[in-house]
């Protein structure tokens, strides 16, 4: 009996050593402490290539778009690392354009630029735009979108890329849409913005940590 009971408490540590190396991984600490350079600061963002939302495969596409706003040091999971005060899509030289015709976009601001996730062998945060709220009209059809966009952004570059997934934002307020842009539409917001300390060739870096 109690060669039982030895071989069984054996058996029973391996495996919660095996468990613990399973599951070890996971447990890692996200990082809370944010440190933004310069910080405080304000910043500029110019599009890198076009800016696209689409919805339900109606792509509206923005050769142009700029943002500005400021940054700075935070502490949290997510933590608000940079707030953008303003930020346009198109010009009138050089409108943003879908099937349905030219598109015009009325941002409400500020959005946030929100950091969750620090790679620091690729100096990559992984995050999220919060806060977006925006009213598009094409032609006789207007409608808002809301909620936010996933996104990360690169200190090597300064490129801050944004690739939304399937229901992070939603469209409301849909007005003489008909089928092609309903309310409760799930639309994809793409693009990426070459970001710079205002009136500099500073590329502002962010690095996570853990206290």
């Amino acid at each position: 009996m109690k060669n039982a009971i030895r071989k069984f408490a054996i058996v029973a540590g391996a495996a919660t050593a095996s468990f613990a190396l399973a599951t070890g991984p996971a447990l890692a600490v996200p990082s809370t402490v944010w440190t933004v350079n310069p910080s405080p600061a304000s910043f500029t963002a110019t599009n890198s290539g076009n800016i696209v939302l689409s919805v339900n495969g109606i792509a509206m596409t923005c050769t142009t778009s700029g943002a500005s706003g400021t940054m700075a040091s935070a502490t949290g999971n997510p933590a608000v690392v940079a707030s953008i005060s303003a930020i346009n899509f198109g010009t009138a030289g050089t409108p943003c354009t879908s099937v349905l015709g030219n598109v015009t976009t009325v941002p409400t601001t500020p959005w946030t630029i929100n950091a969750a996730d620090y790679t620091a062998a690729t100096g990559t945060t992984k995050g999220y735009v919060g806060n977006i709220v925006a009213d598009v009209t094409v032609g006789a059809c207007k409608f808002r979108v809301t909620g936010k966009a996933s996104g990360n952004y690169v200190n090597s570059t300064g490129k801050l890329s944004v690739a939304s997934t399937s229901g992070e934002l939603i469209v409301s307020n849909s007005t003489n849409c008909g089928s092609a842009v309903p309310n409760g539409a799930k639309p994809i917001f793409t693009g990426a913005y070459l970001v710079k300390k205002t009136g500099t060739t500073t590329i502002p870096t962010i690095v996570g940590s853990n206290p």
